[in-house]
Parts: structure tokens; sequence; C-alpha cells
């Protein structure tokens, strides 16, 4: 066995053994398996919202985008998102909060009433359960590059060990083996960075180097490629995490609606230097200093495609032992899979918390007990990686296309939380129901007319516009039956006219 599998074995051990340690607590009520009594405080408050956030693609996917562009311009990804939860902090997150929520669409309830938890519930759950298998890809894929296992044990590895913790301690586990997470991502990243920084001369050797390559002068401007981008990144980060169950449900979790508030502002400092890091990995990986990485001899050559795969820059740069120890590296390659399964746990976990509270408790058995909803959720642990776990290895690359569905949905939600927070004279049940039903149709139509190359429209402009639209469909759908109830009742007399005797 070599030591990178060794440390990374014996970390995700730890691990577990960790999550074991909360079973009792997080069996004492619904409450305290679903959002943790209720009691997190601001820093893991935050640092559970940012181990969300921080998966696969603000680790492999900015490192991949950074190597291939020479730029530093991916780091936008998690700028953007660190922009949007500063939004979030000053907005909806106490709002959340004061109503002791578990889910998005309790807060609809609370907001609209029990139609628009229904719809909306339904809508989250096909959404989540898409992103969930996609999430699980993500890791193992991960997991099968680095150590070379077959791609069915690649998925049940992840699939298990994200069972496992989710199980036995619910938020609880999610919430310190998050903790856990972002400590060994941070250090085994930062190490790693420190190292190859110093390693190519500093900043200034590194932009050289770079330049020599081919990429622009302003390489470490993210917003290098345009406001226009910029923009549609960030209002994908604000819309994103506004009504995501999985990175909001640690809001819920939060001790007060102040702590909601000051986690989520905080949770931005984590996010957007971590994505930095990375970046700066990937193009320390570029100047070639360590490995081949222009031909068919390079370690990132897949031989299947015959081309460079940027996807596995990190992986590979961790495993470079002329480029770290060992161990420190084995560390790093922890950090990185840390940092993808602790995304995909709150996912799966945010399946579950919908499916007991909006489907199960919400509608199926309105009077169930803590004692059931929480046998009910766990139960449900083990349906949804069972249910994904084939979804996760039978899918194809058009079928991966609908993940972005799950963006869609959470957009819709986001637009309509807000206007009933804020504004909500200008929306009406109906509208929220028409938005979500007719939200979702059009980003799935959208997704299939970009497939069939019939127009290319991001999915997020799609999901805002067609929201708005149909929220106004259906606020007058709604003032058309007040008015026809009006004169319905205006032609009812209560007291026919008699002739008195």
């Amino acid at each position: 066995m070599n030591i990178y599998l060794l440390v990374v074995l014996l970390y995700f051990g730890f691990i577990t053994l960790i999550s074991l340690l909360t079973r009792k607590v997080a069996s004492r009520s619904a409450a305290d398996y679903l959002v943790a009594g209720r009691n997190l405080g601001v820093i893991a408050c935050a640092v559970v919202v940012a181990s969300e956030w921080l998966g696969g693609m603000s680790t492999i996917g900015v490192s991949e985008k950074a190597f291939e562009t020479g730029t530093m311009q991916p780091i936008l990804y998690n700028i953007s998102t660190a922009i949007g939860m500063i939004i979030i902090g000053f907005t909806v997150a106490k709002h959340y909060r004061k109503n002791n929520v578990h889910t998005v669409s309790e807060m609809l309830e609370n907001l609209f009433g029990r139609r628009a938890r229904a719809v909306s519930a339904i809508a989250f759950l096909f959404a989540y359960v898409v992103l969930a298998f996609v999430q699980l890809q993500t890791a193992s894929s991960v997991i099968s590059a680095m150590f070379g296992t077959p791609w069915l044990y690649s998925v049940i590895i992840s699939s298990v060990v994200i069972t496992i913790y989710t199980y036995v301690g619910g938020m609880h586990a999610l919430a310190i083996t998050g903790i856990i997470h972002v400590v060994t991502m941070f250090f085994g990243i930062g190490v790693a960075t420190w190292i190859g920084v110093s390693d190519v001369g500093g900043f200034v050797a590194l932009r050289d180097s770079m330049v020599n390559l081919g990429a622009p002068d302003n390489l470490y401007n993210p917003f290098s490629g345009g406001l226009s981008y910029a923009w549609s990144l960030i209002l994908g980060g604000v819309l994103g995490g506004m009504a995501g169950q999985a990175s909001i449900q640690p809001i819920f979790a939060a001790r007060s609606a102040s702590i909601a508030k000051k986690a989520a502002i905080f949770s931005s400092l984590i996010i957007a230097p971590f994505g930095i890091m990375v970046a700066l990995l990937g193009l320390v990986a570029k100047t070639g200093n360590y490995f081949d990485v222009t031909s068919a001899a390079s370690p990132l050559w897949d031989t299947a495609h015959n081309f460079i795969n940027p996807k596995m820059v990190l992986p590979t740069l961790m495993v470079t032992a002329e480029f770290i120890h060992p161990v420190l590296g084995g560390i790093a390659l922890a950090g990185i899979l840390a940092a993808i399964l602790s995304t995909v746990g709150p996912v799966n976990f945010a399946v579950v918390t919908i499916a007991t509270k909006d489907i199960y408790h919400g509608i199926i058995n309105k009077s169930a007990v803590d004692k059931k909803l929480i046998s009910t959720a766990r139960k449900l642990v083990i349906l949804v990686n069972l249910i994904t776990i084939p979804l996760a290895y039978y899918s194809t690359g058009a079928i991966l296309s609908m993940a972005y569905i799950s963006y869609g949905i959470r957009a819709i939600g986001a637009i309509v939380i807000v206007m009933g927070i804020y504004k909500r004279g200008w929306i009406s049940t109906d509208g929220v129901r028409w938005a979500f039903i007719g939200g979702t149709i059009a980003v799935l139509i959208n997704i299939i007319a970009k497939l069939l190359g019939w127009w290319n429209i991001e999915d997020t402009y799609m999901a805002v516009g067609a929201a708005m639209l149909f929220v106004i469909l259906g606020n007058f759908h709604a003032n058309n039956k007040k008015n026809r109830l009006k004169r319905r009742s205006a032609r009812i007399r209560v007291f026919p006219k008699k002739e008195l005797p």
C-alpha cells in the first residue's frame, strides 16, 4: 500500500470514528438530527456552510481552468460564491432562522401556505436527487483516477463513506466532519501552495512563466473575462445559495438569527481564499517544472481519448514526490477528497431532510413523533445512497447535463423567497406554484434545446426570466379568481326581499 493511500484511509477512518461519537446527541430529537438542535455557533455554522460550497468545482474545477487558461480568472467562481453569501447574510439568513424552519419549502409554507410548500418540495427533491448523483460521480472520478480503482468500486466507496457518518450523526456529524474537512483542506492545500509558489521563484517569476506560455499580462486579474461574465457568476452565486437546501441548512441550525447572519458573512472569508490557493497550484503545475504537461509521456495523458486531462492537475501534483513530501502530499490529497465529500454529504442530507420534513411529515404522516422522524430520516439516508449509486454508475453525459436543472430550481426558489419576505404583495400563492412548475419546465426545455443546438441561453437567465414570467401569469390568474368570486358574491342576496304582512 502506497503512503498516499495510507494517509487518505487513515484520515477517513478518523472521520468515521468522530461521527460515531455524535450518535447519542443526534438521536435526542428530530431537530437534533436534522438541524443539530439549532445550536451551532458562528465558527461551526460558517465552516459547515463553506464546506458545502468548497466542493469539486472549487477544487478540481478551479485548478483545471487555471491550468488551461494560465490565469487566475477561475477564482471568480469562489469570489462570486463569497459575495453571494455576504448578500445572503445581510438579507434572508436571519429570516430563515427566526422562522425556525427545517427546509426552504417550510419557509415557503410560512409565507404562502401549504400548497406552495408541496409544489416546491417536489421540485427541490427532484433537483437535489439529480445533484446528489452528479456530486457522487465527481467524488468517484477523483478516487478512481487517484488510486486506480475500478469505476464501480469508486462509486461504492464514496457512497459508503458518506452514508456512514450521515446515518449515524445527521447534521451534528456533518458539522463536526465539515470543520475537520476545512482544517485539513486549508492545511494540506495551504502548505502545497506555499511550497509551489516559493519553489518557482515567487509571484513575479510565476507570472513571467505564464506569460512566456501565452497567458495575458493581466493574468492575476480575476475579472479579465469581462463584467458580463462576472455578473452572470455573481447572479448564480447569490441565487444558488439563497434557496439551496444544502448550503443554507447549517443556517437553520444556527443558535440565533444574529449568529445565522454573521456565519453566512464569515463563510465568505473561507470560500474565497481557498479558490486562490488551488488556482495558484494549477499555474504551478502548468510551468512544467515537476512533470511533462504537453506530450503523451505526461502523467496527465488520457490514453482513452489521447489528450491531456486538466482535471487531474491537482491530484497529480500532490502525488509528485519532486514537488511535495509524500506525507504532506497525502494530507493534501485527503484535503481534496474532503472538499469534494464535504459537498456530497450535505447534498445527500438535503434530499433526506426535504423527504423527511416536507414529504413524509408534511404530507404523508403529519402526526409523526420525533422518534419516528429520526427513524425515517435514517432509513432515507440509506435509500438516497442506494438510489444515487446506480444513477452515478450508469448515467451518461447527456443525463449529466440535467444537473443544471438543480441550479435553475434553486434560482426560482430564491426569487419567490425574496419576494415573499420583502414584497409579499407582489406575489400570490398561485404565482409561487406557477413559478415552480412553469420555471422548472422552462429550464428543462432550455437544457434539451442546448443539447440539440437550437439556442444557447444560460440556465440561470432562463430560470430567472421564466420564474418572473410565471409569477406574473400566476398573479393574473389569482386576481381573475378573486374578481370572479366578488362578482358571484355581489349577486347573492343574503336577505331576499319579501313583503311584510
